[in-house]
């Protein structure tokens, strides 16, 4: 990243707080993206898409035939899809690492970690070609300008400096536990009253 901006947290992790009262992001890691006065935007990383595996995804945009599916490189086909987030949930983003970079639509957030959403991804991935590490999700978590801000100061999120590693090691609730591991909280101790006097 270019110049740290005051204030914004694009590169950080939001840790949702027993207290976080949007269902929709109980117990979440999400990886923020975006953060400026324009608003915000990350990637839920711990919410596994129900009932789709990779495999079927690529079948579902017509990146592979159904029976091509013994094509793919070892273990895609059967690799989690997650929930990226409530916005465009139709749409996928891939989140992999810097050895994959598509000059035109590819976003580097910070060392270690690119944002891809096209299908020339997809078909990297499918083929072998793609990132050494990539995480696959369905939609994203965006927030209007000044909102994330307010959530920040009501104790809804912790936030944690980046470690690549939350993003592409661990499943489902384990990233929420490793999350708050490195920022040295047991998650026991953290009770939903807090903020509240």
């Amino acid at each position: 990243m270019s110049g740290e901006k005051p204030g914004y947290i694009d590169g950080q992790y939001l840790i949702a707080m027993p207290t976080m009262e949007d269902g929709r992001f109980a117990h979440s890691v999400v990886y923020v993206c975006a953060h400026s006065e324009e608003g915000a935007m990350g990637i839920v990383l711990n919410q596994p898409a129900p009932n789709i595996t990779f495999g079927q995804l690529l079948g579902q945009l017509n990146i592979i035939d159904e029976d091509d599916a013994g094509t793919l490189a070892m273990g895609v086909a059967q690799r989690k899809v997650y929930r990226g987030g409530p916005v465009d949930a139709g749409r996928g983003f891939v989140l992999h690492s810097e050895d994959y970079f598509l000059e035109e639509t590819s976003l580097k957030i910070e060392d270690g970690v690119v944002l891809t959403a096209t299908l020339e991804v997809l078909r990297a991935i499918a083929a072998g070609n793609g990132p050494k590490k990539s995480l696959l999700a369905l939609g994203y978590a965006g927030w209007a300008p000044g909102q994330l801000e307010v959530e920040l100061q009501a104790n809804g999120w912790l936030t944690c400096k980046s470690d690549p590693s939350l993003i592409f090691e661990g499943e489902g609730d384990q990233k929420w536990h490793n999350a708050l591991e490195i920022l040295g909280i047991d998650p026991g101790m953290l009770s939903s009253d807090i903020g509240h006097a």
